[in-house]
Protein backbone atom coordinates (compact mmCIF):
# COMPACT_ATOMS: atom_id res chain seq x y z
CA UNK A 1 0.00 0.00 0.00
CA UNK A 2 2.77 2.46 0.91
CA UNK A 3 4.46 1.94 -2.48
CA UNK A 4 1.20 2.69 -4.31
CA UNK A 5 0.70 5.88 -2.34
CA UNK A 6 4.30 7.00 -2.81
CA UNK A 7 4.00 6.55 -6.58
CA UNK A 8 0.71 8.44 -6.61
CA UNK A 9 2.24 11.37 -4.73
CA UNK A 10 5.21 11.56 -7.08
CA UNK A 11 2.92 11.39 -10.12
CA UNK A 12 0.69 14.14 -8.71
CA UNK A 13 3.71 16.33 -8.00
CA UNK A 14 4.81 15.98 -11.62
CA UNK A 15 1.28 16.64 -12.90
CA UNK A 16 0.47 19.68 -10.76
CA UNK A 17 3.87 21.13 -9.85
CA UNK A 18 3.74 24.12 -7.50
CA UNK A 19 -0.06 24.10 -7.67
CA UNK A 20 -0.18 20.97 -5.48
CA UNK A 21 -0.78 21.95 -1.85
CA UNK A 22 -1.61 18.62 -0.17
CA UNK A 23 -2.22 14.94 -0.71
CA UNK A 24 -4.10 13.31 2.16
CA UNK A 25 -5.10 9.71 2.86
CA UNK A 26 -8.36 9.26 4.77
CA UNK A 27 -10.81 6.48 5.58
CA UNK A 28 -10.04 2.89 6.57
CA UNK A 29 -6.48 2.93 5.23
CA UNK A 30 -5.60 5.99 7.33
CA UNK A 31 -7.13 4.26 10.35
CA UNK A 32 -5.00 1.16 9.79
CA UNK A 33 -7.99 -1.02 8.85
CA UNK A 34 -7.17 -1.38 5.14
CA UNK A 35 -7.77 -4.85 3.65
CA UNK A 36 -5.83 -5.30 0.41
CA UNK A 37 -8.16 -6.08 -2.47
CA UNK A 38 -11.28 -5.15 -0.51
CA UNK A 39 -10.81 -1.69 0.98
CA UNK A 40 -10.55 1.52 -1.02
CA UNK A 41 -7.64 3.90 -0.77
CA UNK A 42 -9.41 7.23 -0.22
CA UNK A 43 -7.31 10.21 -1.25
CA UNK A 44 -7.91 13.95 -1.01
CA UNK A 45 -5.94 16.21 -3.36
CA UNK A 46 -5.77 19.90 -2.46
CA UNK A 47 -4.66 22.40 -5.10
CA UNK A 48 -4.08 26.13 -4.81
CA UNK A 49 -6.40 26.60 -7.79
CA UNK A 50 -8.51 24.27 -9.92
CA UNK A 51 -9.13 24.93 -13.61
CA UNK A 52 -10.10 22.49 -16.37
CA UNK A 53 -6.45 22.56 -17.45
CA UNK A 54 -5.34 21.52 -13.96
CA UNK A 55 -7.78 18.61 -14.01
CA UNK A 56 -6.69 17.52 -17.48
CA UNK A 57 -3.10 17.48 -16.26
CA UNK A 58 -4.12 14.77 -13.79
CA UNK A 59 -5.74 12.56 -16.44
CA UNK A 60 -2.81 10.14 -17.00
CA UNK A 61 -2.15 9.84 -13.26
CA UNK A 62 -5.76 9.22 -12.27
CA UNK A 63 -6.33 6.83 -15.19
CA UNK A 64 -3.51 4.59 -13.95
CA UNK A 65 -4.70 4.95 -10.36
CA UNK A 66 -8.20 3.78 -11.30
CA UNK A 67 -6.88 0.92 -13.44
CA UNK A 68 -5.29 -0.41 -10.26
CA UNK A 69 -8.79 -0.61 -8.73
CA UNK A 70 -8.69 2.58 -6.67
CA UNK A 71 -11.40 5.20 -6.21
CA UNK A 72 -11.24 8.62 -7.81
CA UNK A 73 -9.42 11.10 -5.56
CA UNK A 74 -11.43 14.06 -4.28
CA UNK A 75 -10.18 17.45 -5.47
CA UNK A 76 -10.55 20.65 -3.41
CA UNK A 77 -8.84 24.02 -3.46
CA UNK A 78 -7.32 25.40 -0.26
CA UNK A 79 -9.99 28.09 -0.13
CA UNK A 80 -12.76 25.51 -0.55
CA UNK A 81 -11.37 23.48 2.34
CA UNK A 82 -11.63 26.51 4.58
CA UNK A 83 -15.16 27.44 3.47
CA UNK A 84 -16.88 24.05 3.05
CA UNK A 85 -16.97 22.64 6.58
CA UNK A 86 -20.44 24.13 7.07
CA UNK A 87 -21.92 22.02 4.24
CA UNK A 88 -19.81 18.87 4.74
CA UNK A 89 -19.62 18.66 8.55
CA UNK A 90 -19.96 14.86 8.71
CA UNK A 91 -17.40 14.19 6.00
CA UNK A 92 -14.92 16.77 7.30
CA UNK A 93 -15.39 15.59 10.88
CA UNK A 94 -14.48 12.04 9.85
CA UNK A 95 -11.50 13.23 7.82
CA UNK A 96 -10.29 15.54 10.59
CA UNK A 97 -10.37 12.69 13.08
CA UNK A 98 -8.63 10.11 10.90
CA UNK A 99 -6.27 11.18 8.13
CA UNK A 100 -2.63 10.98 7.12
CA UNK A 101 -0.84 13.74 5.23
CA UNK A 102 1.16 12.17 2.39
CA UNK A 103 2.43 15.46 1.00
CA UNK A 104 2.31 19.16 1.81
CA UNK A 105 0.35 21.02 4.45
CA UNK A 106 -2.35 19.54 6.68
CA UNK A 107 -5.58 21.02 5.23
CA UNK A 108 -7.50 20.08 8.40
CA UNK A 109 -5.19 21.98 10.73
CA UNK A 110 -7.31 24.59 12.49
CA UNK A 111 -10.53 23.52 10.72
CA UNK A 112 -13.59 24.03 12.92
CA UNK A 113 -16.72 21.87 12.64
CA UNK A 114 -19.89 23.61 13.82
CA UNK A 115 -22.03 21.48 16.13
CA UNK A 116 -25.11 23.20 14.71
CA UNK A 117 -24.19 22.24 11.15
CA UNK A 118 -23.27 18.71 12.23
CA UNK A 119 -26.66 18.27 13.90
CA UNK A 120 -28.49 19.55 10.83
CA UNK A 121 -26.66 17.22 8.46
CA UNK A 122 -27.12 14.26 10.83
CA UNK A 123 -30.87 14.82 10.93
CA UNK A 124 -31.03 15.38 7.16
CA UNK A 125 -29.11 12.17 6.42
CA UNK A 126 -31.02 10.11 9.00
CA UNK A 127 -34.40 11.22 7.68
CA UNK A 128 -33.33 10.59 4.09
CA UNK A 129 -32.12 7.09 4.90
CA UNK A 130 -35.31 6.35 6.84
CA UNK A 131 -37.45 7.37 3.86
CA UNK A 132 -35.28 5.25 1.58
CA UNK A 133 -35.51 2.28 3.96
CA UNK A 134 -39.31 2.46 4.00
CA UNK A 135 -39.42 2.66 0.20
CA UNK A 136 -37.09 -0.32 -0.25
CA UNK A 137 -39.10 -2.42 2.20
CA UNK A 138 -41.99 -2.54 -0.28
CA UNK A 139 -40.21 -4.44 -3.11
CA UNK A 140 -38.12 -6.52 -0.68
CA UNK A 141 -40.89 -7.50 1.75
CA UNK A 142 -41.81 -10.61 -0.24
CA UNK A 143 -38.36 -12.20 -0.02
CA UNK A 144 -36.80 -12.99 3.37
CA UNK A 145 -33.22 -13.09 2.08
CA UNK A 146 -33.53 -9.77 0.30
CA UNK A 147 -35.20 -8.19 3.34
CA UNK A 148 -32.44 -9.50 5.61
CA UNK A 149 -29.80 -8.10 3.26
CA UNK A 150 -31.59 -4.74 3.17
CA UNK A 151 -31.54 -4.49 6.96
CA UNK A 152 -27.90 -5.55 7.23
CA UNK A 153 -26.69 -3.12 4.57
CA UNK A 154 -28.76 -0.21 5.85
CA UNK A 155 -27.59 -0.69 9.44
CA UNK A 156 -24.01 -0.34 8.24
CA UNK A 157 -24.93 3.05 6.75
CA UNK A 158 -26.87 4.14 9.83
CA UNK A 159 -23.91 3.18 12.04
CA UNK A 160 -21.78 5.82 10.28
CA UNK A 161 -24.34 8.47 11.28
CA UNK A 162 -24.74 7.03 14.78
CA UNK A 163 -21.07 7.86 15.42
CA UNK A 164 -21.85 11.53 14.91
CA UNK A 165 -25.02 11.36 16.98
CA UNK A 166 -22.89 10.08 19.86
CA UNK A 167 -20.56 13.04 19.34
CA UNK A 168 -23.51 15.42 19.46
CA UNK A 169 -24.49 13.79 22.76
CA UNK A 170 -21.03 14.50 24.14
CA UNK A 171 -19.62 10.99 23.88
CA UNK A 172 -16.54 9.70 22.08
CA UNK A 173 -17.78 7.04 19.63
CA UNK A 174 -16.17 3.60 19.51
CA UNK A 175 -14.30 2.55 16.37
CA UNK A 176 -16.27 -0.59 15.45
CA UNK A 177 -19.76 -0.34 13.98
CA UNK A 178 -21.27 -2.94 16.32
CA UNK A 179 -20.03 -1.02 19.35
CA UNK A 180 -21.29 2.27 17.90
CA UNK A 181 -24.79 0.86 17.38
CA UNK A 182 -24.98 -0.67 20.85
CA UNK A 183 -23.49 2.42 22.52
CA UNK A 184 -26.14 4.65 20.99
CA UNK A 185 -28.87 2.15 21.89
CA UNK A 186 -27.68 2.27 25.49
CA UNK A 187 -27.34 6.08 25.51
CA UNK A 188 -30.88 6.63 24.16
CA UNK A 189 -32.42 3.64 25.97
CA UNK A 190 -33.40 2.01 22.67
CA UNK A 191 -34.56 -1.57 22.21
CA UNK A 192 -31.32 -3.41 21.38
CA UNK A 193 -33.00 -6.59 20.15
CA UNK A 194 -33.66 -5.53 16.52
CA UNK A 195 -30.10 -4.25 16.22
CA UNK A 196 -28.61 -7.42 17.71
CA UNK A 197 -30.54 -9.63 15.29
CA UNK A 198 -29.53 -7.54 12.29
CA UNK A 199 -25.91 -7.56 13.45
CA UNK A 200 -26.12 -11.37 13.62
CA UNK A 201 -27.36 -11.40 10.03
CA UNK A 202 -24.54 -9.08 8.99
CA UNK A 203 -21.69 -10.64 10.95
CA UNK A 204 -22.69 -14.28 11.42
CA UNK A 205 -24.88 -14.84 8.36
CA UNK A 206 -27.84 -15.66 10.62
CA UNK A 207 -30.95 -16.77 8.74
CA UNK A 208 -34.30 -15.25 9.67
CA UNK A 209 -37.65 -16.89 9.01
CA UNK A 210 -40.35 -14.81 7.35
CA UNK A 211 -42.38 -13.78 10.41
CA UNK A 212 -39.22 -13.02 12.39
CA UNK A 213 -37.76 -10.89 9.58
CA UNK A 214 -40.85 -8.68 9.42
CA UNK A 215 -40.93 -8.38 13.20
CA UNK A 216 -37.27 -7.37 13.28
CA UNK A 217 -37.85 -4.80 10.54
CA UNK A 218 -40.76 -3.25 12.44
CA UNK A 219 -38.66 -2.95 15.58
CA UNK A 220 -35.68 -1.64 13.61
CA UNK A 221 -37.79 1.05 11.95
CA UNK A 222 -39.20 2.14 15.31
CA UNK A 223 -35.73 2.53 16.84
CA UNK A 224 -34.45 4.56 13.89
CA UNK A 225 -37.44 6.87 14.32
CA UNK A 226 -36.52 7.29 18.00
CA UNK A 227 -32.94 8.21 17.07
CA UNK A 228 -34.25 10.90 14.72
CA UNK A 229 -36.56 12.25 17.42
CA UNK A 230 -33.58 12.50 19.78
CA UNK A 231 -31.42 14.31 17.20
CA UNK A 232 -34.28 16.70 16.45
CA UNK A 233 -34.30 17.73 20.13
CA UNK A 234 -30.55 18.33 20.47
Amino acid sequence: MSDKLSRLVEDLKRAHGDNLASVVLFGSAAAGNHIEGRSDLNVLVVLNRITPEDLRAAHPVITEWRKAGNSLPIYFTRDEMASSSDVFPIEFSDMTEIHRVLYGIDPFDGLRISTTNLRLQCEFELRGKLIRLRDLYIPNSGDVERLSRLMAESLSSFAVLFRHVLRLLGEEPPKKKREVVLSLASRLNLDREPFLKILSVREDNKKLVEAEAHQVFAGYLAQIERVIEAVDKI
